[in-house]
């Protein structure tokens, strides 16, 4: 927080207008803060330097780590020396990498956002709106993810616990202290807003437009547990007709079309063929052709637990996701259940069954290219669905369960009616739904967590190294305990004493 200064990322392409979501900007050069804004040229540059934060290794990979691994979807088949096995088996460090990782690179979208945000005034020039609503929101996702991470879940004590602080465009304080999540997802949800109001174009799901901020608004105020508000949202970004579900042989390619073209994502993190990161891509540490350590490191694996639940229907579409290794040495995609031949690695004692996960692989035919998704329709109708789960609306909750489930090729019994469901709770099902339908793209730890449920891991893995024996493959993390969320990073606290540190 000590270092302030706002780099401006300069790239030779400064088109921005109707087309601008049809170009792609490389950020190369630096301008200082003081040259940073003093034009509308400068506004849009300064707009692409947020958006290319994102996609940085320090933040899009890192954030990956802290969201995905520590839920039951994965099993870590070996040690590594990377900070990557604290996230997965709840050894956090007040140091951990992927943390300071996300911190940092975090402020430095909501520092850039800032700066766009009181340059342009409110009642500016369309196009200058747009980019200001743009910033908006770009603000509005960190402080979100920022308050995931380092933040108790909003449920526990109507988020009045410590989240992270607030810097907005016009703050004074060099070192300021922790705002509550509370606080934290009140300024989400008005930058979100004040967005949704300043967006007119309809930019492609490489960029924000107003029915991204309507997505992510629906997300939040599924996490306050504001269902009304839950609802409203997701049928604002339903009703839009901008986003359809994919279908059949689409739906099983989802993850390696070009994204723009992609009529389910509503916003992802745009990686063009050229920025095929290999062994540092968030694809490399859960796919490998030809096994471990050819084309990725290939030692995250799709747990047993998440598999035997997918396993339950094998004409479940969403197998396409799963490849798995085999003894004869290829990945079998689609697979046939059950895999009589899985390969096991076998650092592990019980070994671990090699499930790789392709959902980050093969965009537009380059093995470790992916644009992760970080909001899509069908999260959209489960989000609606869980809150209507909530509001005791339940043949409405499962008419939206059902919805997912017939995409993903299920019929007859497969489908729910509240005749069916048997000792389960309608919330049971849309949240196991949830887990089949998200696996693996950051959602499954918090869906837990914010419904106050525990995490049960109960498969290999190396969890298992913290108990004794190691051959004990049970963990289990209330929803409660400390290590739901991360430390705050131990250079913060040193530099700024106002920071408090988790527990």
């Amino acid at each position: 927080m000590k270092h302030r200064i706002l780099y401006i990322f300069l790239s030779g392409c400064l088109v921005f207008g109707t087309t601008a979501c049809k170009k792609y900007y490389e950020p190369s050069t630096a301008k200082s803060e003081a040259d940073a804004l003093n034009s509308a040229d400068d506004v849009e540059s300064a707009t692409i330097g947020a958006y290319a934060v994102l996609k940085k290794p320090e933040y899009v990979r890192s954030m990956h780590f802290l969201s995905e691994y520590p839920s039951d979807n994965v099993a870590q088949g070996q040690t590594s020396s990377d900070d990557l096995s604290n996230c997965y088996r709840y050894t956090h460090l007040v140091d951990g990498a992927h943390a300071t990782n996300v911190w940092m690179q975090a402020y430095s979208v909501i520092n850039a956002a800032n700066k766009v945000i009181a340059f342009v005034a409110d009642n500016e020039s369309d196009a200058l709106n747009q980019l200001k609503g743009e910033c908006l929101y770009l603000r509005a996702m960190m402080y979100f993810n920022l308050a995931r991470v380092f933040g108790r879940p909003f449920p526990q004590n109507s988020g009045a616990g410590a989240g992270v602080p607030l810097v907005l465009e016009n703050a004074q304080e060099e070192f300021p202290a922790r705002n509550t999540v509370k606080e934290v997802y009140d300024q989400v949800i008005t930058d979100l807003q004040k967005a949704a109001a300043m967006m007119t174009e309809e930019k492609n799901n490489n960029f924000a437009s107003r029915e991204v901020a309507y997505a992510l608004l629906c997300r939040v105020y599924l996490y306050m547990q504001d269902n009304d508000k839950a609802i409203e949202y997701a049928d604002k970004v339903i009703s839009s007709g901008r986003y359809a579900l994919l279908q059949g042989a689409d739906y099983q390619h989802y993850f390696r079309g070009v994204p723009e073209d992609n009529d389910e994502t509503i916003f992802c993190i745009r990686h063009m063929t050229t920025e095929n990161r290999d062994f540092s891509a968030i694809g490399s540490m859960y796919f490998s052709e030809g096994g471990q350590g050819v084309t990725g490191w290939g030692e995250i694996y799709a747990s047993k637990q998440y598999v035997t639940l997918l396993d339950k229907h094998p004409e479940d579409l969403r197998h396409s996701f799963i490849s798995p290794y085999t003894t004869t040495g290829t990945l079998e995609y689609p697979y046939a259940i059950p895999v009589t031949t899985i390969r096991y690695n076998t650092r592990l004692n019980p070994n671990t069954p090699m499930y790789y996960v392709n959902k980050y692989n093969y965009q537009e035919g380059l093995v470790n290219l992916s644009s992760p998704v970080y909001l899509r329709l069908a999260e959209i109708i489960l989000n609606r669905a869980e809150a209507n789960a909530k509001k005791g609306n339940l043949q409405a909750a499962l008419d939206d369960v059902n919805t997912i489930r017939k995409r993903a090729g299920l019929s007859g019994d497969a489908l729910y009616t509240l005749a069916n469901i048997g000792a389960r709770t309608v919330l049971d099902v849309v949240l196991e739904e949830r887990q089949l339908e998200l696996a693996f793209e950051g959602h499954r730890a918090y869906d837990l967590f914010r419904n106050n449920r525990p995490l049960m891991r109960d498969y290999p893995g190396t969890h298992s190294l913290n108990n004794t024996p190691s051959t004990n493959i049970t963990q289990t993390i209330p929803a409660t305990d400390n290590r739901v969320i991360f430390y705050i990073p131990n250079r913060e606290i040193l530099i700024n004493q106002k920071l408090i540190q988790n527990p």
